[in-house]
């Protein structure tokens, strides 16, 4: 599952992500799966028809990434591989970084943050802070769901998946 939360010049988007194995340089061996959230640039497009056209638009360069993984699948419930990535290099993430207070209630660090954009960004002002803030509660909500739709094996992999050297399943 994807949702996506746009807003003037960003959105989040959230969904359940599943790993073989993201490495010994990841500093986490074997399989895991949770739920990841990222912070991206929204940017429309030119029309590509008349004014009552759809209006195109694109979901682009990752700014800021939180992944509320764990050990798959003996690790549910332990937010044993939480962690988040504050920075990206075009495509690519930053090291991963682990925050004991995010290990500790990922759902209340991650409404902390969602209140404070220019904070997660680095930057000093941004135009979509309010309006991020405002919906705080409700994409906290909505992660919390896919938290618990993760765990509960509703999405798993299919059987034999581990098989693969380097599969991925999910929309980010």
């Amino acid at each position: 599952m994807l949702y996506l939360y746009g807003f003037q010049e960003i959105c989040l988007v959230t969904g359940d992500v599943y790993f073989v194995d993201p490495g010994p340089e990841a500093g986490q061996e074997g399989a895991e799966s949770g739920v990841r959230l990222e912070l991206r640039q929204l940017e429309r497009q030119p029309l590509r028809a008349t004014i009552y056209s759809a209006q195109p638009m694109s979901v682009e360069t990752p700014l800021f990434r939180v992944d509320l993984f764990e050990t798959f699948p003996e690790g549910r419930g332990t937010n044993d591989r939480v962690h988040y990535h504050p920075v990206f290099d075009g495509w690519d993430p930053s090291w991963r970084k682990f925050d004991p207070a995010l290990t500790a209630d990922p759902l209340g660090w991650l409404g902390k943050r969602l209140t404070d954009l220019p904070g997660m960004l680095s930057v000093a002002e941004h135009p979509d802070t309010a309006a991020l803030a405002q919906r705080s509660d409700e994409i906290v909500a909505t992660v919390g769901r896919l938290l618990e739709e993760v765990r509960s094996g509703a999405n798993d992999p299919p059987a034999g998946w581990t098989s693969e050297p380097a599969y991925r399943l999910g929309w980010l």
